[in-house]
């Protein structure tokens, strides 16, 4: 009889134990009751941070072998452009042709507190990767601002970036303001009316709430590794 009483008094305390784990995960904001490695952690690491979050802090060199941090940046009172980048990926491409998207950005923000990194997590081998493919798309396109390399696809997961040129702009607190297209044209030969990026980055220079904080983003997969 005693053992089945205490045999009857630890269920109740393990039911009492598992209810009370469950309420306080219910209850705290970030907190993620998956496991690491199952499906639904792995499915909100690929979505990438929210809108208002902080955005993931990463450090990548340059086709020159500059470090650049987005630590850094944030401190020094920039608005930092994230652009996923494949030279190759036709979506690309037609921003740099008869279109001139980027550069117009180029000189549109030149002198302002603002830097647009192009980013490239494809991995080795891959369509528009390495070095000298993008060492050749820079000096074709006069891309004055960097291109950076993740070829290990870290900084890109960390993002949740599927498309290139997926857009992401991060405002001078360390905070994930725009992610999506950079316009609204998702054909791969014209550019649309709207630039999403250049939008945000507008209304946070004046210091203004951004607007259009998220779009669906458009173009080529990102190759990455495995």
């Amino acid at each position: 009889m005693m053992e089945r009483t205490m045999s009857r008094t630890s269920r109740i305390v393990s039911a009492s134990v598992l209810a009370a784990a469950a309420f306080v995960a219910a209850a705290t904001p970030g907190l993620v009751s998956a496991q690491p490695g199952s499906k639904q952690d792995g499915k909100k690491a690929a979505e990438g941070p929210t809108i208002g979050s902080i955005a993931p802090a990463f450090a990548l060199r340059d086709l020159d072998g500059k470090e650049h941090t987005l630590a850094q940046l944030t401190k020094d009172g920039h608005v930092v452009v994230l652009v996923w980048f494949n030279a190759d990926c036709p979506y690309v491409k037609k921003h740099f042709g008869d279109n001139k998207t980027f550069n117009d950005m180029q000189t549109k923000f030149k002198g302002q507190k603002v830097t647009m990194l192009f980013i490239n997590s494809n991995a080795p081998g891959t369509q528009g990767s390495g070095k000298d493919r993008n060492v050749k798309a820079r000096d074709e396109w006069k891309i004055d601002w960097p291109i950076l390399l993740d070829e290990a696809g870290t900084v890109g997961k960390a993002y949740g970036s599927k498309n290139t040129p997926a857009t992401y702009v991060i405002g001078t607190d360390g905070t994930l303001k725009y992610a999506g297209a950079i316009d609204d044209d998702a054909s791969p030969n014209k550019v649309g009316k709207t630039n999403y990026a250049v939008k945000a980055v507008e209304e946070l220079l004046a210091g203004k709430p951004v607007t259009t904080t998220t779009t669906a983003a458009y173009g080529c997969s990102v190759k990455y590794k495995n």
